[in-house]
């Protein structure tokens, strides 16, 4: 299973799966991550967290932690 955060800067990805439950999972579908969208991983900190992303059109910033949550192709 590759997640979200195993990729790297440049990478565009497309969401399988979320994985996860309750406000965690509530959290990242509020952010507007869900089944079939396309994420950009526009840069990583230095120390690994947060990824910043570009999804629909906005840049967020994820936790690594719920970027493990998140499955990919």
């Amino acid at each position: 299973m590759k997640t979200l955060k195993t990729a790297r800067v440049g990478d565009t990805c497309k969401v399988i799966k979320l994985h996860g439950e309750g406000p965690v999972k509530r959290r990242i579908m509020d952010m507007g991550i869900t089944k079939g969208v396309e994420i950009y991983v526009r840069k990583v900190a230095p120390l690994g967290d947060p990824l910043e992303l570009n999804v629909r059109g906005y840049e967020l910033s994820l936790r690594r932690a719920d970027a493990e949550m998140i499955e990919i192709e």
